[in-house]
């Protein structure tokens, strides 16, 4: 009964919605149309999902070479997925807001059938048997699968210049990264080759890209949406998310992705909530804090004009904000013992380290040199951490923090082994909210004055996604940052 309610409930703040946001009805190119748009046009039957599919997988066939962004493309998969849901639609069937609606999944994520490698050599040919339940949820929500999407190498570096399939070029400026391990997601999102995204974040990995790129990123409540049978890095830190053009098409993602998984040792039963209908909400009384510490220190000078430009617009819309110390962020002991683990079989067949990029192997090797004992009370500290965050809320509503300290790097200085913790050293903003396991967003908030995209993050209290929802839309209805597409010279 009440996942019938919060459909119902979800479904009337769309039709709500689509009265809020001026929809793109002169587009000649299907793709530039946002999630939003399509979805409302398929459910009026005033678009086709074979006529979106096929308009996607032409952009695809248009950019691939350019971008890199997908190591497996399902074509024949998409159309006879679209097929199937245009039938149902003419039938009088519509699944919900995600009917129709075409993604890509970062290849650390299992598709039954369908290559999946964490862009590693190690695991170039790996076929898994059953999907994870993430794809089967969006894919029962009317999603269409358009392919797998390329990431650095195990999700294990900001760069996505370090995979098996080549480096993935962001669409602002192919010399440059697109930031990782999402890379795939964001590229293909700013590139505009999916209308949404799949990726996975244990430090920075779907908001760093989002930022790199000018699209929208979203890390939800740690356990919200299922990992199970994502490739890990992390379970004690890693999320699964969307990447996107806009807030409100992140809402319509996680409100289908949401859901307890008992299989997921991680996963969370959390109270139904309607992030569609979030988006509506009045953001004027909301508490900002900025965060003290290292949060606005040393930023490259365009990220700094760019924050304190996108500061003005929030003060607009909530003329309240105050700084807020946030508890110490404990250490990454969790992430390099759980890593290590699931490696180690691989690990201790020394014939297997030449499938690694040097730089992943030696990291992981020396990740295995955490004890058990270091293990155990880095867990404690970080359950404690996750405590102390809440207290914060008592005092503001929302935090805000540059995504980035810095703007995305050359991929020739990416992939030199001297200079490959360049891009981990950008992490710093995001880091610390996946100990503390709180949902953030990451949104486009301008360009440097070499035309590289600047992120902004918005974070709210554990479960607390409408109200990040609410004052993250609220910004992107005041600006139009998220609008823009890179010009590819094809």
């Amino acid at each position: 009964m009440t996942n019938r309610r919060t459909f119902l409930s979800s479904t009337l703040s769309t039709a709500a919605l689509f009265m809020t946001i001026p929809l793109n009805a002169q587009v000649t190119d299907l793709t530039e149309l946002s999630l939003v748009e399509a979805s409302d046009l398929i459910r009026r039957r005033a678009l086709s999902p074979i006529d979106l599919t096929r308009a996607y997988l032409d952009r695809i066939r248009q950019l691939q070479p350019l971008v890199n962004a997908y190591i497996t493309i399902t074509e024949e998969l998409a159309l006879a997925q679209a097929a199937q849901l245009e039938q149902e639609l003419m039938n009088g069937h519509w699944r919900g807001p995600l009917h129709g609606i075409p993604i890509g999944l970062k290849d650390n994520i299992d598709t039954a059938g369908i290559l999946t490698t964490a862009a590693s050599t190690l695991l170039q040919d790996r076929v898994p048997e059953t999907d994870a339940p993430i794809y089967t949820r969006l894919r029962d929500a009317g999603c269409i699968l358009l392919g797998k999407l390329n990431m650095h190498e195990f999700a294990w570096g900001g760069t996505s210049a370090i995979t098996h399939f080549g480096p993935v070029h962001n669409p602002w400026n192919l010399d440059h990264i697109p930031g990782g391990s999402s890379g795939g997601s964001a590229a293909a999102m700013a590139a505009r080759m999916c209308c949404a995204a799949l990726g996975t974040d244990t430090l920075a990995s779907i908001r760093l890209p989002a930022a790199y790129c000018g699209v929208t990123g979203l890390k939800a409540s740690h356990g919200l949406a299922s990992i199970r049978q994502i490739i890990p890095v992390a379970e004690s830190l890693d999320h699964v998310g969307p990447l996107c053009r806009s807030v409100a098409d992140s809402a319509y993602m996680l409100q289908a992705m949401k859901g307890f998984d008992a299989l997921d040792p991680v996963s969370i039963e959390a109270p139904a909530a309607n992030y569609i209908g979030a988006l509506m909400q009045p953001v004027t009384n909301l508490r900002i804090g900025l965060p003290t510490g290292d949060y606005f220190a040393r930023l490259h000078p365009d990220t700094e004009t760019a924050v304190t430009n996108a500061l003005l617009v929030l003060d607009s819309l909530t003329n309240q904000s105050r700084e807020v110390a946030l508890p110490d962020a404990p250490n990454f002991a969790p992430l390099l013992a759980e890593s290590y683990a699931w490696h180690e079989e691989y690990l201790n067949d020394e014939s297997n380290h030449s499938q690694y990029n040097p730089v992943t192997l030696e990291r992981l090797l020396a990740a295995g040199a955490v004890s058990t004992a270091d293990y155990i009370r880095a867990q404690q500290e970080l359950l404690r951490t996750r405590h102390l965050i809440n207290d914060v809320f008592n005092e503001v509503d929302v935090l805000i923090t540059p995504t980035a300290p810095g703007l995305p790097e050359r991929i020739d200085q990416a992939i030199n082994p001297s200079q490959a913790n360049t891009a981990e050293q950008s992490t710093r903003n995001t880091a610390p909210f996946n100990l503390y396991g709180i949902p953030t967003i990451s949104v486009p908030i301008g360009f440097s004055d070499s035309g590289l995209p600047i992120g902004l993050q918005i974070s709210s209290a554990n479960l607390g996604e409408e109200v990040m929802f609410s004052l993250a839309h609220a910004f992107q209805q005041a600006t139009d940052w998220h609008t823009e597409i890179p010009a590819i010279q094809v």
